[in-house]
């Protein structure tokens, strides 16, 4: 007889539904889902023995759904970052839930210059140049403004501008991008300065990567590298986003770096690691303790942000590539002897759609929309129906929708991504964008140079060109 286990999830968007896909296709166990989500999203309805929309995912609206439960539940797990944040684990485990999720102690993307002090304590060459600015250390705008000016003396105006707590990719300014003067920069800066304290760093010429892993409080199990799209638009130009689209190589590399470049990442993440398990982490960082946004410019690897959690494109890229179990691998996490992960060795590649107000306007923009779609219901149906060709190398995972009436109607974030699954990244790509372009209604649109070749070639020849 199969073992009847019941999970809970903390879900928003498709980083958590392509957890609830992963636990539905247990082999070894009969899944009873028990979804505390943000919206009415109709995979999760479909998958949940008990579902129920708390739209601003309080910690303690949770622990009263999970508490109706409790005798059903025998773990949980957390997608997005604010329950984390807000420390859902450490409420749950007082009910004797045990959760895969770090506790609140060591939700490290809380405050960015905590990240920054952490890296010059344990891996300060990973480390760009940065300098924080505190309300309480100035007296007048007039000595901001002069503060900000020096930094950008010494930076010779190549920053990058963010805020200290969680901008959710939103919050980042740069130079060159965002803005081409001083005051612009400032003028940015200040909106962010009115409300956190604010951080610019060195902007550094590059090559990103997303580093994810999971963890038994004592171990860590590096997932596959992915390489994510931030920008709104085509050509990496546009506001930065929570991520349009994100694609993983055949193997475990990116086209671009090297087998040596990731044991680099891996070996700059175990500092970290050691150093916060000295100071007596261990289990407190179970489950996704770590997705790390690195970049890699010609005076070696720098580490960008650090997240405790999945990453949303990329936990949604790599999930449907574990060959083991999913619930195994997090009964695995909660008693300590996680040692090994099997993955599909193939290429992996997802796009968003995304509705009309997201990533910010643009001129192209009237061209990516039809307008007489605004308002409208997303139908999913086509592609469904494209299943029939791509079965399982192709997963569709709602993410920003609503279910009413029976229909499906887009949220003002990442309405819903295709993850295609190949041979090669261009089979991937193909099947991921067959997937979006069977997606109507709605007018969502897409970045249409995801996994492009064009790009994927543009990125080899820089990382060559700055190493040489």
């Amino acid at each position: 007889m199969v073992e009847r286990v019941g999970i809970l999830v903390v879900s928003y968007g498709s980083r958590a539904v392509s957890m609830v896909d992963a636990f539905s296709r247990s082999g070894n166990y009969d899944v009873e889902l028990y979804i505390a989500d943000k919206q009415k999203n109709p995979f999760n309805l479909e998958k949940a023995a008990a579902h129920q929309v708390i739209p601003d995912l309080d910690v303690g609206k949770i622990v009263d759904f999970a508490r109706r439960y409790a005798d059903r539940i025998d773990f949980g797990i957390c997608g997005p970052e604010g329950p984390i944040i807000d420390g859902v684990r450490d409420r749950m485990e007082e009910m004797d839930i045990p959760m895969v999720c770090p506790t609140k102690e060591y939700a490290l993307e809380v405050s960015k210059v905590n990240q920054r002090i952490l890296l010059d304590e344990c891996c300060p060459e990973t480390n760009p140049r940065f300098k924080v600015f505190r309300k309480e250390d100035y007296s007048s705008t007039l000595e901001i403004k002069k503060a900000v000016w020096k930094w950008l003396d010494v930076l010779n105006n190549q920053a990058v501008v963010k805020p200290d707590r969680p901008g959710y990719g939103k919050g980042v300014g740069v130079w060159g991008d965002h803005f081409r003067v001083r005051s612009e920069l400032f003028d940015h800066f200040m909106t962010i300065f009115n409300d956190d304290s604010v951080i610019i760093e060195e902007k550094i010429d590059g090559e990103e990567s997303s580093f994810q892993c999971f963890c038994d409080g004592k171990r860590l199990i590096a997932l596959p590298e992915t390489r994510d799209y931030k920008r709104a638009f085509e050509d990496d130009v546009g506001p930065n986003t929570g991520g349009m689209g994100c694609y993983k190589d055949y193997g475990g590399c990116l086209p671009f770096l090297s087998e040596k470049d990731r044991e680099t990442e891996f070996n700059a993440v175990n500092k970290i690691f050691d150093k916060l398990k000295k100071d007596g982490a261990g289990d407190g960082m179970r489950g996704i303790p770590f997705y790390v946004a690195f970049i890699h410019s010609k005076d070696g690897m720098k580490i960008l942000e650090i997240n405790s959690r999945g990453g949303d494109p990329e936990m949604a890229t790599v999930l449907p590539l574990i060959e083991d179990d999913f619930v195994d691998l997090c009964y695995r996490m909660l008693e300590g002897n996680l040692n090994k992960i099997n993955f599909d060795s193939r290429a992996a590649v997802l796009t968003y759609k995304v509705p009309p107000n997201y990533g910010g306007f643009d001129t192209r923009f009237p061209d990516k929309v039809y307008s007489n779609e605004i308002g409208t219901a997303v139908d999913l149906s086509s592609a469904y129906k494209l299943k029939e060709e791509h079965g399982e190398d192709l997963r569709i995972y709602p993410g920003s929708m609503e279910l009413k009436d029976a229909q499906a109607y887009p949220g003002s974030s990442r309405a819903v991504c295709c993850v295609g699954i190949g041979d090669s990244i261009e089979k991937a790509r193909f099947i991921s964008q067959s997937g979006v372009n069977a997606i109507k209604g709605g007018a969502l649109w897409y970045r249409s140079d995801v996994a492009s070749s064009e790009h994927i070639t543009k990125s080899i020849t820089h990382m060559r060109d700055l190493r040489d």
